[in-house]
């Protein structure tokens, strides 16, 4: 079918079968189309999808409700579209600690009475805040918590499995994650998260990254590429929502340069590359000296 066929046959559904309808569109950054053109197909539905009733295609009232994780999204959105989707923000932050707590008390039926100690869930729920303001990621933290103590033939689920599970869920989501990618973008990955555990704030910025992979790729006597294939490298590496990133400039003597923030501890990151027998020759110590080197550097 055409794409005008398309609409003609979602807007004669609407018409015949409803006053006023909603449009959730959930995820909708993800919705790119192809990339030769000049605006993302989101912003092309948006604008059509606003513009339905305008042009009497709609006789139904209409409303668009478009959810994001990504909270630059709508600077893509094409003129004509942010004209006629007027959007209003809703802004929601991540759940903070004595959310998940209650979040976590209505699962904790999960768990036979008297089985959780009274420690579990304060702790559980604000390792979660702490690194991901998940609810998903607190419940799957419960979960490892228990099997733990089951598995070692505890009665009770104890503070110290919480511990243990934290360790366990955030290395088994790295290692699934760098198991498969290619030693290039380990020796990427590995550089940045280097020197984001060297920060105050957890982050790496490109510059300072790329230096590192430098010296790591001259210490295993790898290949090594220039800096705009490292930066698109760890670019690919923010589809595993290992890292994100951002465009910065610290005055005009730094220029222009990626700010990378990681998901994960970066040292959990660091632990679960080390496996790899190729990372593991790089010595820990000279890798931290190279990373307050180049961050002394900085400017």
């Amino acid at each position: 079918m055409a794409t005008k066929e398309k609409w003609d046959e979602l807007y004669r559904i609407v018409n015949e079968n409803f006053d006023s309808v909603v449009f959730v569109l959930d995820e909708l950054d993800m919705l790119v189309g192809r990339r030769d053109k000049q605006e993302p197909a989101f912003s092309r539905l948006l604008y059509q999808l606003s513009r339905a009733g305008a042009a009497d295609e709609l006789t139904a009232y209409l409303s668009v409700v478009a959810i994001s994780n990504d909270t630059k999204m709508m600077e893509s959105v094409g003129s004509r579209a942010l004209s006629s989707f007027t959007p209003e923000d809703v802004h929601f932050d991540d759940y903070d600690a004595n959310q998940l707590q209650s979040i976590l008390r209505r699962r904790q039926d999960a768990f036979h009475d008297g089985v959780v100690e009274d420690d579990v869930i304060p702790l559980a729920a604000a390792f979660a805040a702490q690194t991901h303001g998940d609810a998903r990621k607190a419940i799957d933290l419960m979960r490892v918590a228990g099997e733990l103590a089951e598995r070692e033939g505890d009665d009770r689920v104890r503070e110290e499995h919480v511990r243990q599970a934290q360790d366990k869920v955030e290395k088994n989501r790295v290692l699934e994650v760098v198991r498969g990618i290619s030693t290039q973008k380990k020796l990427c990955l590995y550089a940045t998260a280097a020197v984001a555990s060297e920060t105050n704030d957890g982050t790496a910025r490109s510059t300072t990254g790329y230096r590192v992979y430098q010296y790591l790729t001259d210490s295993i006597d790898a290949d090594q590429y220039q800096q705009e294939s490292y930066v698109n490298k760890m670019k690919e590496l923010t589809t595993y929502s290992l890292v994100d990133f951002e465009r910065r400039s610290h005055g005009p003597s730094s220029g222009m340069f990626l700010e990378f923030q990681f998901g994960e501890r970066p040292e959990t990151i660091l632990d679960t590359l080390r496996e790899d027998s190729r990372l593991k020759i790089v010595s820990d110590d000279e890798v931290t000296s190279v990373v307050r080197a180049q961050l002394r550097n900085e400017t």
